[in-house]
């Protein structure tokens, strides 16, 4: 079985983009199949449940074009589908399964729908006898009330208002009220019972507006839409990022101290699940809200409050907060989530079961869960995620209770968010940042930390001087700040090994001459080149984690690091380093040379305007003048397992 290995990890900061929402990129995908007009639709998440979407939008008859990136044409049909007859395998895509269930049983066509064999196990009755209320035929070929499903043509009639139930999953409501105007008749549905996860209908009924179809509603009970709605392409749609995929790097925020700032959801977003930065308050934890973001910070009085619950409004993203609950000071409940019952698999079981691995006391209830965490987390528990994308990423979380453990099948993720791993190990992976001046040794000693931890390594100066050997190579002044930034931007940098390519050229050794290392420390002075570098070097924060080093690592590029140290060594030594190197190397070097060099280049990286070099306040020193690179790396080494736990 694959699996991902998790570090214990000391705590989280940092900035993630979320990718599209689930809910609506496969809300908004339908839509425009049924709409007239060609939409484009922009940030689209690229998952498995949005290509069951398009496979399947292609098989019934729609023009879908890929734009490159994350952009889509759809060309509506102006109505129903028009192939009149197809079989769909829709994987374990409820977002896909349900709503094209019942825009199917009102196009007039033959289909058959099936899915992977835990969605021939969510319920999907309720749907099937709304509408057949309304003189549909949708048959079982399996067990009744539950897929795979065969649809034939049918007269529709809606002279009664059409009954579902809204206690299993909103769903329900959801493909009807989205099917409804291919009738082209007046219609209501009514709701008989309690209905949960109102803001997902909120998001229905937004998406629905945006293409013309306006639907009023009294309450949460009755659902009214008028005759002669059709959809009509609003032209160019962007979907917010995901909601339930921002509680993961909130909550890490909340357990790992933060500040973790999430963009593409924000106050003005349509999807409730933003509410859950709301909960994370109950819990202490301090949030900072923005049209388009929202950041969250440990609680400042340390751990997370123990907590009582109702989460029916957010039950996807409430799933996180079962695992936030191992981080809080006693018992806490989660309430009115039975319809974990029927997502991806059984959540309320599958929680209680992990939870208990990483030693929490449990109580499971049909429509609840009480946890009380323990004393300190189990080291070592392999959580089994049961073929569900949230699982896998809300127990990732655990980590941060500085314990390793293992997330088997990891892969599940791909349902809605494939680079989820990546996207948390950018704020959580743990990062030793090794800053001083130049030939001080920290490069070699950070490559053979980084080694010897099984961590990645970023050797920024690397950058730097590909970033000058680019601009002496394009004939642009090392002064030209506009230029050179935007050379770095750019910057068509590989690592390979020990090999650094600059656009397919080996510049291994190039990099290391006195040109580019002087070309370096000018360009290093750069504002804009230095903010065109910061984000690609925080990109190299990856599990298990990370080695910088640099001049600004541990002040700028990576301010929170758990373990930041200041390598330095006289000029002489340095100067008789360098030279050693180049002399080793075959190139002419002059001792006095090196080391008026050395001493102006340090006097020029400490009294620039934008990170100057500096040792850090929390940052250890190791003065290597004295040590071989052996004591510095094993100085070093002592200094990181002082610092990060479990190493």
């Amino acid at each position: 079985m694959e699996h991902q290995d998790l570090p214990a990890l000391a705590g989280a900061d940092g900035t993630v983009r979320l990718p599209g929402s689930k809910s609506i990129s496969n809300r908004m995908l339908l839509l425009a199949a049924l709409a007239a007009g060609t939409t484009t639709i922009r940030d689209l998440l690229d998952s498995d449940d949005t290509r069951v979407m398009l496979e399947a939008l292609r098989r019934l008859g729609i023009g879908i074009e890929a734009l490159g990136g994350d952009a889509w044409r759809v060309i509506g049909a102006g109505g129903a589908f028009p192939v009149k007859a197809a079989e769909l395998f829709l994987g374990n895509a409820g977002t896909a399964f349900r709503p094209l269930t019942a825009a199917l049983a009102l196009a007039g066509g033959h289909y058959r729908l099936s899915g992977v064999a835990r969605m021939h196990e969510r319920p999907i009755g309720d749907l099937v006898d709304g509408l057949r209320q309304i003189g549909a035929d949708v048959r079982y070929l399996g067990n009744a009330g539950f897929p795979p499903l065969e649809i034939h043509p049918a007269a529709i009639a809606l002279d009664t208002p059409i009954r579902v139930r809204g206690d299993v999953s909103s769903q329900f409501l959801t493909a009807l009220l989205m099917a409804l105007p291919l009738v082209g008749r007046a219609a209501v549905v009514e709701v008989t019972t309690e209905l949960i996860s109102k803001p997902y209908i909120e998001i229905t009924l937004n998406l629905m507006a945006r293409f013309g179809v306006v639907v009023e509603r009294e309450g949460w009970q009755r659902f009214a839409l008028a005759a002669g709605q059709t959809y009509r392409s609003p032209g160019t749609l962007h979907v917010e990022g995901d909601a339930s995929a921002a509680s993961y790097f909130l909550a890490a925020g909340a357990i790992g101290g933060g500040p973790v700032r999430v963009e593409g959801v924000g106050r003005s977003s349509i999807q409730g699940d933003v509410r859950f930065a709301d909960a994370l308050t109950v819990l202490g934890a301090q949030i900072e809200w923005g049209d388009n973001f929202i950041v969250a910070r440990a609680p400042a009085a340390g751990k997370l409050k123990a907590f009582d619950l109702d989460l029916n409004h957010i039950p996807d993203a409430a799933m996180t907060l079962a695992v936030a609950a191992l981080f809080a000071d006693g018992t806490c409940a989660l309430r009115n989530i039975a319809s974990w019952r029927v997502k991806e698999t059984d959540r309320i079981a599958a929680m209680a079961t992990e939870l208990r691995k990483l030693g929490a006391t449990v109580e499971e209830g049909a429509d609840y869960l009480r946890v009380t965490p323990p004393p300190a987390l189990v080291a070592h528990a392999a959580i089994d995620t049961y073929d569900d994308h949230r699982m896998a990423m809300c127990f990732s979380l655990a980590a941060l209770g500085g314990v390793p453990l293992r997330i088997n099948d990891p892969q599940c993720v791909a349902k809605t968010f494939p680079d989820y791993f990546a996207s948390f190990g950018r704020i959580a992976a743990p990062v030793i940042a090794i800053d001083g001046p130049s030939a001080s040794g920290k490069g070699t000693v950070a490559a053979r930390v980084a080694a010897a931890m099984g961590f990645h390594y970023l050797d920024s100066g690397s950058l730097y001087r590909l970033t000058a050997l680019s601009a002496l190579r394009a004939g642009v002044a090392l002064d030209d700040e506009a230029g050179v930034a935007a050379l770095a931007a750019a910057l068509p940098a590989e690592f390979a090994g020990e090999r650094i390519l600059l656009a397919d050229d080996d510049v291994t050794d190039a990099i290391r001459t006195e040109e580019a290392g002087v070309g370096a420390s000018k360009v290093a002075a750069l504002p804009a080149v230095r903010a065109a570098l910061l984000e690609r070097q925080r990109a190299y924060r990856r599990l298990p984690g990370l080695v910088a080093d640099g001049r600004d690592m541990g002040s700028v590029v990576f301010p929170q690091a758990p373990v930041k140290v200041f390598l330095t060594a006289s000029a002489e030594a340095r100067a008789e380093r360098r030279y050693k190197q180049l002399m080793e190397k075959g190139m002419p070097a002059k001792m006095r040379t090196l080391l008026q060099d050395l001493q102006e280049r340090d006097a020029r990286d400490a009294a620039r305007s934008v990170a100057p070099l500096r040792q850090e306040a929390d940052a250890a020193l190791v003065d290597t003048t004295p040590m071989g690179i052996e004591q510095a790396v094993a100085s070093v080494l002592d200094i990181v397992r002082r610092k990060l736990p479990q190493r």
